[in-house]
């Protein structure tokens, strides 16, 4: 058994720091993806991403929109341009809808 001083402990920790500092890193990129408000419709309609994937709204409507799932997320009113991201946490389906039309759906799946 090979008995460990300091000298050696140094040599190990120098060599360690040395190599964290010139190796080259990647840092870690969160999934993301689009949604567009076209037309009345959510597009795509429905989703399935990862936990973690940051999801982006962006009205391209003449008219004010939002984008809200109640007791989840809910967007300011999104005029022309204007853009809304969420960031899905937890597991679950996320149901959500235009609060000034109603009946623009739309789905997120997450997993």
């Amino acid at each position: 058994m090979k008995t460990l001083n300091r000298r050696d402990f140094g040599v190990d920790f120098g060599l360690a720091l040395a190599a964290a500092i010139l190796l080259p890193t990647t840092a870690a990129r969160a999934d993301e993806t689009e949604v567009h408000i076209d037309n009345f419709v959510f597009q795509p309609a429905e989703l399935t991403i990862k936990v973690g994937t940051t999801v982006t709204w962006t009205n391209r409507d003449d008219i004010p929109h939002t984008v809200v799932s109640a007791g989840k997320f809910r967007s300011k009113t999104l005029d022309t341009k204007d853009r809304f991201s969420f960031t899905f946490t937890n597991a679950g389906d996320y149901k959500y809808f235009c609060s000034l039309h109603p009946h623009m759906t739309g789905m997120i799946k997450v997993e």
